[in-house]
């Protein structure tokens, strides 16, 4: 019977020591929930205990909830995520504005970092504060515009490979062919992140031509992840610890890190050993053999960040790391790779349900008078540029992204709303702790800022944007795709001279048309928003477009 009662007390103790670190872990959420001022915010109500409002936006396509609910509550909203918690969704462009240039006030939530750097390592997609401020300083020369233009030369040269690859399928099919265009996408953007990010071959294109890549692979694994959210992946954000019981997703994601990690360490070394070799050869002939800011050239990003991180004129202590330069690798990796893919696969989408704005952007390609345009070349096109706009205004990449209030605040509006109690408001207090989503994709398409066809795919829009738009604090386009402010996306060049120089390629050689109705492709977001079938979700994401030949009259 002792031992009966020892045994209990036993389990007891245990419960009791869960439900201690339950209530330090969820307590303070729970209580600020009931006495955030964002209560005041009006809203939908709540359908679920645990999962809020979640589980509506889970269905749905991306964003379309929350627009729903903003037209009928306003431009200044809340719903409720996990444990019923309010979040600030706002479409109030000085709001967002406010939240996106006060980035130390406003960071990103602790559980997203945690999982970025179990994927990506502490690169500058992680890190906040003053950290984040040392790696932009030694990041931004390798994303300028001298830069991207040494690289356009890859874009194109990746661009015509797959151009020709899709050729060859068509031919073997007669003429036409239903092809994934996300596949063949998402092949020519990893060589292209390879070539441009650390002169590395993945061969994605090719893959018959060398041996199984072993970064290729990593790089796989790490971003097949599920779409869907479970109870598990819950728990594990708010216990990290529970990480000492890796399932078989983790295991994967630790083998991939470990692959990644050996490789860009040796590519590190190899690149730092040839720059010493240079300073050195420098030296011999009369040189300085030191390296300085100004002096940074090469063509591929890891190359251009250790020569700006080893320059003489930098202060030792605005110096990386070798480890935060390694960090760096995956998030060149996902920037370069994912999001291009995705843009690019959408427009091409645009297109096929446009043809008149196929054939008008076709018609200006072939005024240039060459194979392989340059970066000015390409940036001289407006009507490829317009295209481009759009295709990031409609359908952005990356959705959303979310931030946490680190102090209590009152971020200023544009216009005074009303709040749940009739109050008029002029202003949105917020406490410390509180989660904001940053409605990109929303914003982009808001009716109120664009007009009544902000839903369309219509480039000549840009020949007159709204005046209202000029207030939207986008780094670039009067979009919010790249977002604004101190963590605005520091590679937008190279992502959109990609676009343009893949656009360029494909639109002169190919015809594209939606292979499947249009209401089967549904959007939903695991890094970035992809499609998939409605009729077929168990294949997973996937664009089937049919493509035929193009044959221009002479």
């Amino acid at each position: 019977m002792g031992l009966i009662i020892q045994a209990l007390y036993g389990v007891l103790a245990i419960a009791l020591a869960v439900l201690l670190v339950l209530l330090y872990k969820i307590g303070p959420a729970l209580v600020r929930a009931y006495t955030t001022p964002l209560k005041d915010l009006p809203g939908p109500p709540s359908e679920h205990w645990f999962f809020g409002n979640l589980k509506t936006i889970q269905v749905e396509d991306n964003s379309v909830p929350q627009e729903r609910w903003a037209s009928q509550y306003g431009q200044n909203i809340i719903y409720r995520g996990f444990f019923n918690i309010e979040r600030l969704w706002t479409l109030d462009t000085r709001a967002l504005n406010h939240i996106l240039t006060h980035s130390a006030d406003y960071q990103k939530p602790e559980d997203a970092r945690r999982n970025l750097a179990r994927i990506l390592g502490r690169g500058v997609l992680f890190t906040e504060g003053e950290q984040h401020r040392q790696q932009r300083r030694i990041l931004n020369p390798a994303f300028g515009p001298t830069q991207i233009r040494e690289l356009t030369e890859i874009f194109v040269q990746k661009s015509a490979e797959l151009r020709d690859v899709w050729d060859a399928d068509i031919s073997k099919a007669g003429g036409q062919a239903r092809l994934n265009v996300l596949d063949g996408l998402s092949k020519m953007t990893l060589d292209v992140i390879g070539l441009a990010g650390f002169n590395y071959a993945f061969n994605s294109l090719h893959p018959q031509e060398g041996k199984p890549n072993e970064l290729n692979q990593a790089f796989q694994a790490i971003f097949s992840v599920p779409t869907k959210f479970t109870i598990m992946m819950i728990v594990r954000n708010i216990f990290p610890a529970l990480d000492i019981f890796p399932d078989e997703r983790t295991r994967s994601v630790d083998r991939a890190q470990e692959v990644m990690r050996r490789i860009g360490t040796q590519l590190i070394r190899e690149k730092k050993a040839e720059i010493q070799r240079e300073m050195s050869e420098s030296k011999l002939k009369g040189g300085s053999g030191s390296v300085a800011r100004d002096d940074v050239q090469g063509r591929d990003l890891l190359t251009l960040l250790l020569k700006a991180n080893m320059a003489t004129d930098i202060p030792d202590s605005q110096r990386l790391s070798d480890e935060d330069v390694l960090a760096q690798v995956p998030t060149f990796l996902v920037a370069g790779h994912e999001t291009t893919s995705t843009a690019t696969m959408w427009c091409l989408y645009a297109l096929s349900q446009a043809p008149e704005v196929q054939k008008k952007l076709r018609d200006e390609l072939f005024t240039l008078e060459t194979e392989t345009p340059t970066m000015d070349e390409l940036n001289s096109l407006p009507y490829l540029d317009a295209v481009v706009r759009e295709t990031l205004r409609v359908h952005a990449p990356v959705p959303t992204t979310m931030r946490i209030a680190k102090k209590d605040d009152v971020i200023p509006v544009s216009e005074p709303y009303v709040d749940r109690h009739g109050q008029v408001q002029d202003s949105i207090r917020i406490s410390k702790g509180s989660p904001i989503i940053i409605p990109i994709l929303a914003l982009n398409r808001s009716k109120r800022l664009w007009g009544e066809d902000a839903l369309e795919f219509r480039p000549e829009r840009w020949d007159n944007p709204p005046e209202a738009t000029s207030s939207i604090p986008g780094v670039w386009g009067h979009i919010l795709s790249f977002l604004g402010g101190p963590r605005a996306c520091i590679g937008y060049r190279f992502s959109l001279v990609e676009m343009k120089a893949l656009l360029f390629m494909l639109v002169r050689a190919f015809e594209f048309e939606l292979a499947v109705p249009k209401e089967d492709i549904h959007s939903k977001t695991a890094i970035v928003q992809r499609p998939q079938l409605r009729s077929a979700p168990e294949q997973g994401s996937q664009m089937p477009l049919l493509v035929r030949k193009y044959t221009r009259a002479l």
